[in-house]
């Protein structure tokens, strides 16, 4: 962590606050001038709307009213719904509002026009309104409805037009302020841009040259540490206290990875000597004694043919086994490790047991870590098999699936009940054999795939007591093109 008295810090905050602080008043002042522009806009269009409303509609509906009131006087309420008071004062009470809030000379004005204009037509229409009940008066209210009402309609209207258009003009005098304040910003912005990227360069340099021949050095010994020399160390004058502090996390870090180095080293020799061992734990003394028995038996018994069977399955079950140390082999070359031992197995267990595998041929170029099928069919044998009374079947199967290899061992003995599948699952995946020995030949299986592949291949076994067990290994699909590992 950056001590907050280093000089880096300083300088970090220094460059912060340089590019920080004009920006911000920036963006406030932009701010500020759009909240300016849309509180004005929202008043002028505003103007414009509520005036528009009696520019269209006034005219018409308080001439016709009118025009009513003189034809038919008594029946007008009936015939029209607008009182043409209310609508002159509701008309009025709108452009007095709007005067009030305009903010020049001439919006006022105009609207005390109309306002004015509105007075004089509710006096023509009060006088209308009171001769029309007089008999006689009929022609005198038409031509007061021609010369007054209708023409101080029209000039209502051409001032309410008038007033709009000022408004109109209002609107783009607005924009064109706005349009204005944005290129000056525009020209201000680019300005202090210029100004604090050479500012924040400069700052730059000083520090980078400052860093540059710590850096140096550092990046000299880490390429010494990255081609394996753990010994080396950084040496970085402590005037500067950053780089010294990175130089001595440097040291601490290549000393521990060279550490670290050794113990993988020497886990990787205890490693091969534990499969190794492994291997050689797989080779049954009494699988190669029980066969070497049945041979000499056979061959005293002169069945020739059945000895030169036996001798060779058991070749070729060794052949694989052994594999000039190979730890990888093919699929084919594990199926036929697999064919031997159940060859030579069926031989002496005749009576109880029969056996199918089924593997594609397009899977025998791939690669599998040798001895990975065998121990689980010998488990399928020896567990499941000859614990059942009758005849036992076992299937080996292979196939592919979403880019991996999958393997089953199923086998038709006697299977497992829960509380015994979980002591063998234990006992495969944690190695505790306390409960179930025979889960170590499983959990060798497990271990050797996890630590060739990755932890997200293995093995998994499902079984049901009284129907048999199913083993089911994955592992990835992998071409083999090398005779060794």
């Amino acid at each position: 962590m950056v001590s907050k008295n280093s000089s880096l810090y300083k300088r970090l905050n220094m460059l912060l606050f340089l590019c920080v602080t004009p920006f911000t008043v920036m963006i406030i002042y932009l701010l500020s001038m759009t909240y300016r522009f849309s509180e004005r806009y929202d008043v002028i269009v505003n103007n414009i709307t509520s005036a528009n409303e009696y520019s269209i509609d006034f005219k018409e509906d308080l001439d016709y009213a009118m025009y009513v009131i003189v034809v038919n006087s008594e029946r007008a309420s009936e015939i029209v719904d607008t009182d043409p008071h209310e609508l002159i004062e509701e008309a009025r009470g709108v452009f007095q509002k709007l005067s009030q809030t305009a903010d020049r000379d001439y919006a006022r004005t105009q609207l005390a026009r109309i306002v004015k204009s509105l007075n004089i037509l509710e006096e023509r229409v009060q006088e209308i309104e009171d001769d029309a009940q007089v008999v006689g008066m009929y022609d005198t209210n038409m031509q007061r409805l021609d010369l007054n009402i209708r023409i101080l309609t029209e000039l209502i209207e051409e001032q309410v037009q008038d007033y709009i258009y000022h408004e109109a003009e209002n609107l783009e005098s607005l924009r064109e302020g706005v349009r204005s304040d944005v290129a000056w910003t525009l020209r201000i912005g680019i300005v202090v841009c210029v100004v604090v990227g050479c500012v924040a360069l400069l700052l730059c340099r000083l520090s980078i040259s400052r860093l540059k021949e710590g850096i140096q050095q550092l990046r000299m010994v880490t390429r010494k540490a990255g081609h394996g020399d753990f010994k080396v160390r950084a040496e970085i004058e402590k005037s500067d206290e950053e780089l010294a502090e990175l130089g001595e996390g440097f040291n601490q870090m290549v000393e521990r990875i060279g550490n670290l180095v050794e113990d993988i080293r020497v886990e990787q020799l205890n490693l091969r000597a534990t499969e190794q061992k492994l291997l050689q734990a797989q080779i049954n003394p009494h699988f190669l004694y029980n066969t070497l028995d049945t041979i000499i038996w056979l061959a005293e018994s002169n069945q020739k043919e059945q000895v030169v069977m036996m001798v060779s399955a058991l070749s070729d079950f060794f052949r694989t086994t052994l594999s000039k140390g190979r730890d990888y082999i093919t699929v084919m070359e594990e199926e036929s490790h697999i064919r031997s031992y159940l060859k030579i197995q069926q031989f002496r267990y005749q009576d109880i047991l029969d056996y199918e595998i089924d593997i594609p041929k397009e899977l025998h170029p791939y690669q599998i870590l040798k001895l990975t099928l065998q121990p689980l069919v010998e488990n399928a044998l020896y567990h499941g098999i000859k614990n059942k009374r009758g005849k036992g079947y076992i299937r080996v199967t292979g196939e592919k699936e979403s880019g991996r290899l999958v393997f089953l061992v199923k086998d038709n003995g006697l299977g497992m009940d829960e509380e015994r599948l979980s002591q063998v699952r234990a006992a495969m995946n944690k190695g505790d054999t306390s409960s179930d020995p025979s889960g170590f030949g499983l959990f060798n299986v497990v271990q050797r795939i996890k630590l060739n592949y990755g932890a997200e291949y293995g093995v998994w076994i499902s079984s049901t007591y009284m129907e048999g067990t199913e083993v089911r290994v994955e592992i990835p699909m992998i071409k083999n093109t090398e005779n060794g590992k």
